[in-house]
């Protein structure tokens, strides 16, 4: 689960300690692209209603897969290798 963690957060996925109203997902994915978390949360919304039954399932997976702030390690960035001479 932690490698599903990290690659979420690697891709900018994470659900934001400020900005929550249920689980932080529809903030959480705002965030990523670019849009205020309540215009994403109706959009979100939107997008579900074309799938009846859809938020039933992708809300809860997205809160389970998507990491919390506090739970991503920040991790420093890495120098490249040096060339050989």
């Amino acid at each position: 689960m932690n490698d599903i963690h990290q690659g979420f957060a690697q891709q900018g996925l994470v659900r934001p300690r400020e900005g929550r109203v249920l689980g932080g997902v529809c903030a959480g994915l705002g965030r990523r692209f670019g849009i205020a978390p309540w215009p994403a949360r109706l959009l979100f919304v939107l997008l579900l209603l074309v799938i009846p039954g859809s938020q039933i399932l992708i809300y809860p997976i997205l809160w389970i897969l998507m990491p919390s702030e506090e739970q991503v390690m920040v991790r420093p960035p890495q120098d490249p290798p040096a060339a050989a001479a």
